[in-house]
């Protein structure tokens, strides 16, 4: 998420520089879009017969503190979020390739509170609304062929090769008065290229990709500290995944996740923020638990294990999924 700040942010940027307002303000709206880059996904390249499709209900809830470049005056700032999604896959042959498509519809609920430096009390801001949708392309390119249900009955993995791309739509709510929404008002996409080998009942994951963005034309503008129109841009942000998993039976399974992502630095109005450059890390575990034939439950948690600038979160998730096997043509 990215909020017009408290009373007392405003007095303090008000008295400020127009250069240290830049910088406030361009750390205050990073620390929330910096999730982007905190995906821990295992299996995300695992191949599935054609046809198979799945509504997955997730609720997560992320909470931490915030980590601010040292010249901005801000401290004890924390932040809570409870997010809730759906998202709807299918798989399709694609060239004769495995691929998938998903969409997700995010709504999040969030609290941001910090300290500036001099006021007698903390500040506090409060958003619900609907986030910013994400749709991902996928496709295998080496061992894993479309399949029907039977064929890949008798297949088995070895080494996979794949390759996808994310997309953000700027959906959610926003508004260029506040200096948090629960939108990004711009695009970001995501090519990425997978890598899954399987060793028995071991898998492991590796997964390198980049992240781009388009500027956002009406970044915190019309308001009372910037009477016209703002713009801010990112820099992209280098990505890399790895997991190990585990089969403990068919369809239950367990893995250890590590991420580490680098870049991102933000510019406002073209003025560029070298204090906002990320080099974090984050480390996690996901279990996959069947119920029926057709559901399964995943839990998963992960925190930070290095975080130079941004959120510094730790994120409990569960996920509902419910996946069938379509007709061919549907």
């Amino acid at each position: 998420m990215t909020s017009y700040p408290p009373d007392r942010i405003t007095a303090f940027l008000l008295q400020t520089t127009a250069m240290t307002r830049i910088a406030v303000t361009c750390a205050i709206c990073l620390v929330c879009i910096d999730c982007y880059s905190q995906d821990l996904t295992p299996r995300a390249y695992v191949v599935l017969p054609v046809h198979t499709d799945a509504m997955i209900l997730t609720y997560s809830h992320f909470n931490g503190s915030i980590l601010f470049d040292p010249t901005i005056p801000i401290t004890n700032a924390e932040s809570q979020t409870n997010a809730s999604a759906i998202s709807l896959f299918h798989t399709f042959s694609f060239f004769g390739r495995s691929a998938s498509l998903t969409g997700t519809l995010p709504y999040g609920v969030g609290h941001f509170q910090g300290l500036v430096t001099g006021a007698p009390t903390e500040s506090n801001v409060y958003r619900s609304g609907l986030a910013d949708a994400t749709f991902r392309f996928s496709v295998n390119l080496k061992g894993g062929p479309a399949m029907d249900l039977n064929e890949f009955t008798k297949w088995r993995q070895k080494t996979l090769l794949g390759t996808s791309l994310t997309l953000v739509a700027p959906t959610g709510q926003y508004d260029a008065t506040r200096l948090i929404n629960q939108g990004s008002n711009r695009w970001a996409f995501k090519p990425e290229l997978g890598l899954s080998r399987r060793w028995g009942n071991w898998i492991f994951d590796a997964y390198g990709a980049v992240w781009f963005f388009t500027t956002n034309p009406e970044f915190f503008s019309h308001n009372a500290l910037f009477l016209g129109t703002n713009t801010k841009s990112e820099a992209p942000i280098g990505a890399f995944e790895s997991h190990i998993s585990y089969d403990v039976k068919p369809r239950l399974w367990a893995s250890l996740d590590a991420n580490f992502w680098t870049g991102g630095r933000t510019s406002i109005n073209g003025v560029e923020n070298l204090g906002t450059l990320q080099r974090n890390s984050r480390i996690g575990c996901t279990v996959s638990v069947p119920i029926l034939n057709h559901q399964a439950v995943k839990f998963s948690y992960n925190n930070g294990a290095y975080i130079r600038f941004g959120g510094n979160y730790q994120n409990v998730s569960v996920a509902w999924q419910y996946s069938w096997q379509g007709k061919r043509g549907l």
